[in-house]
């Protein structure tokens, strides 16, 4: 489980899972706040674990999604 908050006052519980090199994030319930519309995130990592590329889509209704947004993590040394 993963507890995101931010300046605006958002707060949202996101289930979690991470398999073979694959790290995923889902809201599909309300929480702190109304379920106005589904998110997810699927990122994989790179082979030497330096890097996760990412996306997140939305969902209005739980089935049909739309991509929202590409993500890059990076490590730093």
């Amino acid at each position: 489980m993963q507890h995101y908050f931010d300046s605006r006052g958002v707060a949202r519980l996101y289930e979690m899972s991470f398999d073979d090199g694959v790290w995923k994030l889902w809201r599909t319930s309300a929480d702190f706040s109304p379920l106005d519309f589904s998110q997810r995130f699927t990122g994989t990592f790179s082979g030497d674990g330096a890097r996760i590329d990412g996306r997140w889509e939305s969902s209005p209704d739980g089935t049909n999604w739309e991509h929202d947004f590409d993500l890059t993590y990076t490590k730093e040394e």
